[in-house]
C-alpha cells in the first residue's frame, strides 16, 4: 500500500542547500527563503477603492498603498500589486481568507495566494549589484527606499519586489514573491548571479 505524507513542504526543499556557495570569504549576498506565511490577495470591486481603504485602515491601522509601496504593521504587510489592489503578507498566516471577509465584505474580492507563491529574502552588501545584472528597476536607495515596491520581472520572471526594513548592520534587504511554478528556476539564476561575491543560503520564518 503506498504511503502518502500530508507535511507542507518547500516549494524550494530540492534546491535550497543551507551554507555557503560561489566564492570564498565573507558572503556578499545572503538569499533566504522565507517560509511559513499567509498571503491574501484583495482587489476593490468596481467603484468599492475608497471603501477597501476605510476598511483595511479600520483592520490594520494603515492605510493600504494605492502606489507602488509596501506599508509594514506590528503583524502584517500590506504590498501594492496593482491599481486598487494589495496583497496582504502575515507570518504564520494570521490574517486569512475567513479573518479577512468580514472586513472587505462587499467592497473587494479576495484570493488566498499562500501556496501560489515564494517569498525570498535578498540581502548582504552585494544584493543590489546582484540584482542589477537581472532587473532592469533601478534599485539604488535614493529611488528605491525602504518601503517601495514593484512589480516587476527579474530575469524575465514576473515578481513582486519591495525593500524591506534595512538589517541591524544597516545592509539593505529586498524581498521578492515569485510565483510557485518559477521559484525553482529563479532560485538558480540568483545563485548563479551571486555567485561571483559568495551567498550564504539559509530558510527562515521570520518575516523581517
Amino acid at each position: 500500500m503506498a504511503e502518502f505524507s500530508w507535511d507542507v513542504r518547500s516549494l524550494l526543499d530540492r534546491a535550497l542547500v543551507v551554507g555557503p556557495y560561489g566564492a570564498q570569504g565573507e558572503a556578499g549576498v545572503s538569499l533566504t527563503e522565507i517560509r511559513n506565511f499567509g498571503l491574501i490577495q484583495v482587489m476593490a470591486r468596481r467603484g468599492k477603492a475608497a471603501e477597501t481603504g476605510k476598511a483595511a485602515k479600520a483592520r490594520f491601522g494603515v492605510t493600504a498603498p494605492e502606489t507602488p509601496k509596501a506599508v509594514g504593521t506590528a503583524d502584517a504587510t500590506l504590498i501594492w500589486s496593482g491599481p486598487d489592489q494589495f496583497l496582504v503578507l502575515s507570518k504564520g498566516g494570521k490574517d486569512t481568507m475567513e479573518a479577512l471577509a468580514p472586513v472587505f465584505a462587499g467592497s473587494a474580492s479576495l484570493s488566498d495566494q499562500s501556496h501560489a507563491r515564494v517569498l525570498i529574502g535578498v540581502s548582504a552588501a552585494k544584493a543590489r549589484a546582484m540584482l542589477a545584472k537581472l532587473s532592469s528597476i533601478d534599485l539604488h536607495p535614493d529611488v528605491f527606499p525602504v518601503g517601495a515596491a514593484a512589480a516587476t520581472s527579474v530575469d524575465h520572471t514576473s515578481v513582486t519586489l519591495w525593500r524591506g526594513k534595512d538589517r541591524q548592520d544597516g545592509q539593505a534587504v529586498f524581498n521578492l514573491l515569485v510565483f510557485a511554478t518559477f521559484a525553482e528556476s529563479l532560485w538558480h539564476t540568483m545563485l548563479d548571479a551571486a555567485a561571483e561575491y559568495g551567498v550564504t543560503i539559509a530558510h527562515s520564518e521570520d518575516l523581517g
